[in-house]
């Protein structure tokens, strides 16, 4: 597919199904920030950064493992992000796409960007955790985090390409969307302009797959590189533990810095969390207590009121070996979250006695 230059708005593009130039987006970007909906008014400012004369624009990064952060990024290397997700799905232009992510981010910025420069039609709805879009009416290509899903599991068959990426999957949500076909879990970061990885929801979890002239490769400590010239400068090491099966396909394993080392044992919580996820009903986390036999192990961080959960929990929890059984239980009463909904493990595992 030939990369049009970021100036160039689509023929085919539409937004709430109106035909739209790059004037007409000038314009309803106004409209929005003067007197739209908070979330319009996020859309309104992000169109005006990308038609206005920079080359660059400003995104912030989600905060899991730190602080929020603004950065630049280069728009050019936004459209080439947005033609290789098109190459990876055969996106037809004129294709119906819903935009339900909040715009203060990359995946909600990125989903805006493929609309105008593959020429998708472009429903814009609020992005609740129950988003609101018209039954009956089926889209080509939707983006939604995990609770979204969750929420309008009964409206899944409406999308023939789901993207799920922001947080990780419970079982239960995996089971239910198998049979469907067409949805695909993502792994990127802001940095990369969201995802440079896909792999389609199955269990067991399938590796994923790089999207075209995306490559990849694992440092000595098993961390992942990145090498993405149509995106990156330059590429990109990553804290993400990964098991690499070729330059192109990989697993993700866990983020380094939450590692817990029990007895000679590397345990990753991320995976620990997978194995609970259809067992616990309310919010939770794996973290990391010091053990002066083992060194650490890994301990159970529930979002519950004091005292209301005790240890006989953990008698009933299956599927895990002794040494990735947790330990402990702990309750906090709300959990810290970055804006789009992620647990801040590192931060709520400080306001324990660990």
């Amino acid at each position: 597919m030939k990369i049009p230059h970021y100036k160039k708005v689509h023929n085919r593009f539409r937004l709430n199904g109106f035909s739209c130039s790059r004037q007409d987006l000038k314009e309803i970007a106004y409209s929005f920030v003067k007197e739209g909906a908070d979330y319009e008014r996020v859309i309104g400012d992000f169109l005006l950064d990308w038609l206005d004369e920079n080359d660059t624009l400003p995104v912030t990064t989600s905060g899991t493992t730190g602080r929020p952060k603004q950065i630049r990024v280069s728009k050019q290397a936004m459209v080439h992000s947005a033609v290789r997700t098109a190459e990876f799905f055969d996106l037809p232009a004129g294709g119906a796409a819903l935009l339900c992510l909040p715009v203060d981010f990359i995946a909600g910025k990125m989903m805006l960007v493929r609309a105008i420069v593959l020429g998708l039609e472009l429903d814009l709805t609020s992005p609740r955790l129950h988003p609101e879009f018209p039954k009956g009416k089926n889209y080509e290509f939707v983006a939604m985090i995990p609770q979204q899903v969750e929420n309008t599991i009964d409206q899944i068959s409406q999308i023939k390409i789901l993207l799920i990426g922001g947080a990780a999957m419970s079982k239960n949500l995996r089971k239910k969307l198998i049979p469907h076909g067409g949805c695909y879990e993502t792994y990127g970061m802001t940095e990369t302009l969201t995802h440079i990885a896909l792999a389609p929801v199955q269990e067991p979890p399938a590796p994923f797959r790089t999207l075209e002239g995306v490559r990849v490769t694992q440092d000595s400590t098993g961390c992942l590189c990145i090498d993405a010239p149509h995106v990156l400068g330059r590429p990109i090491q990553t804290q993400d533990l990964v098991n690499c099966l070729d330059d192109r396909t990989f697993y993700f394993l866990g983020r380094k810095d939450f590692v817990i080392n029990s007895g000679g044992r590397k345990l990753h919580p991320e995976r620990i969390e997978q194995q609970l996820s259809d067992q616990i009903e309310v919010p939770f986390f794996i973290t990391k207590k010091v053990d002066q036999t083992f060194g650490e192990v890994p301990v159970l961080v529930v979002e519950a009121p004091s005292n209301s959960v005790t240890a006989e929990v953990l008698k009933t929890l299956v599927g895990l070996d002794k040494y990735e059984m947790p330990k402990e239980i702990f309750t906090l009463p709300e959990f810290i979250k970055t804006p789009n909904g992620k647990i801040k493990r590192e931060v709520n595992a400080s306001r324990l006695d660990l």
